[in-house]
């Protein structure tokens, strides 16, 4: 089963255009190395709306996994985590525990990251950090259990 991924960027800047979004390029680029496939992607402000809306399009594009890169961090516009829970059947605190863990090794920032996994429907979700490395790092450090866990969100589509 080839994975389809969705990706989303959340950013106040990069949709304001202060910035080009460096988030979703970097996550295409992994996720093309890791054999899976891009099927739906989007940039969008550090709005829970916003990101749910975003989440409910690609879950309903049929995408397997979904990463989101940003809004993951310490500020009071950092609200991906919160509009994830507000959707999720539930949460799989392993995969940011992972995260942390290792990515402690890396900086001691890493903290203070509030990277979370959890299911919507019958797709999982990411919340990877908003630096594109370190949502690279990230996703890299977690990869190998996502196609058995997709797998078996699959079979059983509505519980955890």
């Amino acid at each position: 089963m080839e994975i389809q991924v969705g990706i989303i960027s959340v950013s106040d800047r990069a949709t304001q255009g202060v910035y080009e979004d460096g988030g979703v390029p970097a996550l295409k680029e992994a996720v093309a190395g890791y054999g899976w496939a891009v099927a739906a992607e989007a940039v969008v402000p550090d709005e829970v709306c916003d990101i749910q809306r975003a989440l409910r399009e690609q879950v309903n594009k049929g995408c397997h996994l979904i990463l989101t890169t940003g809004g993951t961090g310490v500020s009071p516009r950092d609200v991906t985590p919160e509009a994830v829970r507000e959707m999720a059947t539930c949460e799989l605190p392993g995969f940011g525990e992972v995260m942390r863990m290792e990515s402690l090794k890396i900086t001691k920032n890493a903290i203070l990251s509030r990277n979370v996994a959890a299911v919507i429907d019958s797709a999982l979700v990411i919340c990877l950090p908003g630096k594109p490395k370190g949502a690279v790092e990230c996703l890299g450090f977690v990869e190998g259990a996502i196609p058995h866990c997709i797998k078996v969100l699959q079979e059983v589509p509505t519980s955890c």
